[in-house]
């Protein structure tokens, strides 16, 4: 029988080991198309394709009769890559130049077996149009080559063609989604940022063309985000006159009509659970909801919802629920299902808060303008934290877009949350994302997303296959996020009028509304992290899909309690509420913990269900188990491990800062010798165990869709742990990392980990920037791996120095726990005495 989880986790106090770091090398194949048949010819062609460019560039320019004052002449080439291989892309730009990669898009080739065709628009000032035309000239050369020549092998043979840049060549979404050329349509449009009139010169070039621009906007470090209403004819002329425009993307839409059915119960509930409450202390965390307000005025709402922390991002639009969603959501948060809530007896102490932002105008209608979503959750987090600076809180919000065409891409919206959870902030002054007060300690956050809805009108018996092909909606794709997803254990239907009715899912497995993260490229963080109660939806023998079925639904509150006071919730929504829920109990419990480690420790308390398990359990191959993850998260997490550890049951839990890189090289890596109960470990002999290691950074955020490698990769860094095997000595394990370790001549030492056979494996579980992964293995090799390395891995700070924020340290939390499943051992009392902690239980 399991121990009772009564401990408390293990903080690691001291700071880790640190040493200069410089990885071995790795032997990478590169990905080059083979030569034409001549180089020369080649080159020829494709000077005499950029020289026609420049013409008709200039022709262009003429029949537009436009001059924007401050914009510079320059031009957009498109360059096309060779099918099935990659462009060269940095080597297109040339910074000093002011020759700029600004989008990269894909196409497919046609036929039985396409293949992927790469494509680079490059804006090239007029002045420098001779730099690539120098190039090829170089490239068509015949003569032998002379040392340290450059005749650009690698960049002109990866080119298939180039062309002028039509308006399509900045479209970096889906082609489809492209408008009919005179559909107006609501566009995000992405500048450049230059010189600081870039939306001057927007505003000027819209007056002349007679196209409206919305007042919000969102500003990264080089790019300025904004919403333009126009057809394609209209907005043609921007490249050849404005040149600011980097990218173009369709702007989002999201659902903003939630319907409030359920049943209608009885005041007296409410009365009844009201006088077994407790208020939040006014120093406890909250969950920031962000929705369409909260009705404070809702009896079990109000003791932990005080008007001063209700907001809205329009003083228009009220602080009021206009809709319901919001409420709901509020009421699961405070309280999660209310069902056995008010089925019980006890007295329950709140220990955490409720905030409100309104982020959803009311009443709107097809024909308004979009909103630029990352804007308005910036302006929301900034919002509440005028309001209460000093209160520790995780944001939740289940309003996504209504599309899934991004799968899994970084768009606007979900930069924006990946900037404001790594420690940025919104100044209202400048719409800008920036470091207000750039000191040392930034303040991070932790957003926790829905991972969005099946349409329910393409809910249906085969549940599974519908998921596994609807992806995560934007903004759930954010890397620093915590994305939920929804399960369900609701089965049973008490309705004698539904007695021909079943459940569509079983118990324990994926609920009918859950999206999920197969469709994305591998490229792309794996997502859900976790699943949450959502609800079930019921079925006929005719096949006929039917919801919302009351008991097979959540419980919560209703935004009209003079109506009634509570109503039924589902989907995904409920399940994220319920998550911000569960990372706020754990910060109230442990205040020192930062929003990094709040979400690690979600993540580690949860797993699979049998039901889950079942679904891949003739699976081997690593790659194929990240696919669970893809679907379930890592599972449904559990208060309890949450909360608490047991004597044979031990989490540990360190928080440290790494200074990745140092002009373009690594700089640093961390060695944690862990408090460990090696003697109790080693006294178990055979008997199998079981580790878990969880690594939680947030990254910053470079959202252009320029390719993502090298200087243009979307993450600021990235981080990965190991953990020393069981046969090799301490010394080998740093040398084996860290090529810098090694004495003059001296050979990497072998892998020294074969013993430990980790579920996922170091490719399947680096996606993103959680990681978390666990084994089975004997005790006796347990108790000899202590030691767990934390390293940088290569980003965007490494390849631009002079935007590098590695002095200011990255921080990262690291979660370990050992569980005993099968002995009754206390492995817990060894190490809280090596930690120096108490040795007391809690209750």
């Amino acid at each position: 029988m399991a121990a009772p989880r009564n401990r408390k986790h293990i903080f690691v106090v001291g700071p880790p080991q640190v040493e200069a770091y410089k990885p071995h090398p790795r032997t990478m194949k590169p990905d080059k198309p083979p030569p034409p048949l001549s180089r020369a010819d080649h080159g020829k062609v494709l000077g005499l394709a950029f020289q026609a460019a420049v013409v008709e560039a200039n022709n262009r320019r003429e029949d537009a009769r436009l001059k924007i004052q401050g914009a510079e002449p320059g031009l957009y080439v498109q360059f096309e890559g060779q099918p099935g291989y990659p462009l060269q892309v940095r080597s297109l730009e040339a910074v000093r130049k002011g020759i700029e990669v600004v989008a990269v898009s894909y196409a497919k080739t046609e036929g039985p077996e396409p293949r992927s065709i790469e494509r680079a628009t490059v804006f090239v000032p007029d002045e420098q149009a001779k730099h690539f035309l120098t190039c090829f000239e170089s490239y068509s050369k015949t003569t032998p080559k002379k040392k340290r020549e450059k005749r650009y092998e690698d960049m002109v043979d990866s080119i298939s063609s180039l062309r002028l840049a039509t308006l399509r060549g900045l479209w970096t979404d889906t082609s489809e989604s492209y408008p009919e050329e005179n559909e107006a349509i609501w566009w995000e449009v992405w500048l450049r940022r230059q010189d600081g009139n870039e939306l001057e010169r927007l505003m000027e070039f819209a007056a002349a063309q007679e196209i409206d621009i919305a007042a919000r906007r969102l500003m990264f470090d080089d790019r300025i985000v904004t919403l333009v209403r126009a057809a394609p004819a209209q907005l043609a002329t921007s490249i050849d006159v404005l040149n600011d425009v980097a990218e173009l993307r369709k702007a989002k839409d999201v659902a903003t009509v939630f319907i409030d059915m359920g049943p209608e119960e009885q005041a007296e509930w409410v009365k009844e659970l009201y006088g077994r409450l407790s208020p939040p202390s006014e120093d406890a965390p909250a969950v920031c909801v962000l929705d369409t307000g909260v009705t404070r005025g809702h009896p079990l709402l109000s003791g932990a919802l005080d008007a001063g922390d209700c907001h809205t991002c329009e003083p228009a639009w009220g602080v009021h629920d206009h809709r319901g969603h919001g409420t709901e959501m509020a009421g699961l948060a405070l309280f999660g299902d209310l069902t056995p809530v008010l089925s019980g007896t006890q007295h329950i102490e709140l220990r955490h808060r409720l905030e409100s932002v309104k982020i959803l105008p009311p009443h709107g209608r097809p024909d308004n303008p979009p909103e630029l979503y990352g804007a308005i959750t910036a302006e929301a987090a900034n919002r509440a934290e005028i309001a209460a600076p000093a209160r520790r809180r995780a944001f939740s919000m289940s309003v996504t877009a209504t599309d899934e065409r991004d799968r899994g891409q970084p768009t606007s919206w979900s930069a924006a949350i990946d900037a404001l959870a790594a420690g940025r902030s919104f100044d209202p002054s400048t719409k800008g994302l920036t470091y207000i007060d750039d000191g040392d300690a930034p303040t991070q956050r932790l957003f926790v997303l829905s991972a969005g809805n099946v349409d329910r009108t393409a809910l249906c018996v085969d549940h599974l296959v519908r998921s596994d092909i609807d992806p995560i909606h934007d903004p759930g794709q954010a890397w620093n996020a915590l994305t939920v997803g929804a399960i369900t254990e609701k089965t049973i239907i008490n309705d004698p009028t539904l007695s021909s009715w079943q459940p569509v899912a079983k118990s324990g497995d994926l609920s009918p509304w859950s999206t999920t993260g197969l469709a994305f490229a591998e490229a792309w963080p794996l997502k859900p992290d976790i699943v949450f109660e959502g609800g079930n939806v019921i079925k006929n023998d005719k096949g006929e899909i039917d919801f919302p079925c009351t008991d097979l639904s959540l419980l919560t509150t209703h935004f009209k309690p003079s109506e009634k006071s509570f109503v039924c919730s589902w989907a995904t929504s409920a399940a994220t509420a319920q998550a911000a829920r569960l990372a706020t109990l754990i910060s109230a419990e442990y205040p020192n913990y930062w929003p990094e480690t709040l979400r690690a420790i979600v993540v580690h308390s949860a797993e699979w269900t049998v039901e889950m398990e079942a679904q891949h359990s003739v699976t081997s191959r690593k790659r194929e188990r990240a696919q669970l993850i893809q679907r379930y998260g890592y599972g449904v997490p559990s208060i309890e491990r949450a909360l608490r550890s047991a004597n044979d049951a031990l989490t540990l839990v360190g928080q440290s800062s790494i200074c990745p890189f140092n002009d373009t090289k690594m700089r640093e890596l961390h060695f944690f010798d862990l408090p460990w109960p090696r003697e109790v470990l080693a006294e178990l002999g055979e008997t199998q165990v079981q580790l878990r290691v969880t690594l939680s950074y947030f990254i910053e955020p470079n959202p252009g869709r320029r390719g993502w490698k090298s200087r243009h990769r979307y993450a600021s860094h990235g981080l990965r742990f190991e953990v020393k095997g069981p046969t090799e000595s301490f010394d080998e394990f740093r040398k084996r990392l860290n090529k810098q370790a090694l004495e003059e001549n001296e050979v990497k030492p072998g892998k020294g980990s074969e013993a430990l056979k980790w579920y996922l494996g170091e490719q399947a579980r680096s996606r993103g920037s959680l990681h978390s992964d666990f084994l089975s293995c004997s005790a006796a090799n347990l108790a000899e791996c202590g030691v767990i390395a934390v390293y940088p891995v290569s980003g965007w700070w490494k390849d631009q120095p002079k935007r590098d924020r590695s002095d200011k340290g990255a921080r990262y939390a690291l979660v370990v726990s050992i569980e005993t499943p099968d002995v009754e051992t206390d492995i817990w009392t060894p190490v809280a005495a090596q930690a120096g902690v108490p040795v007391e239980v809690a209750h």
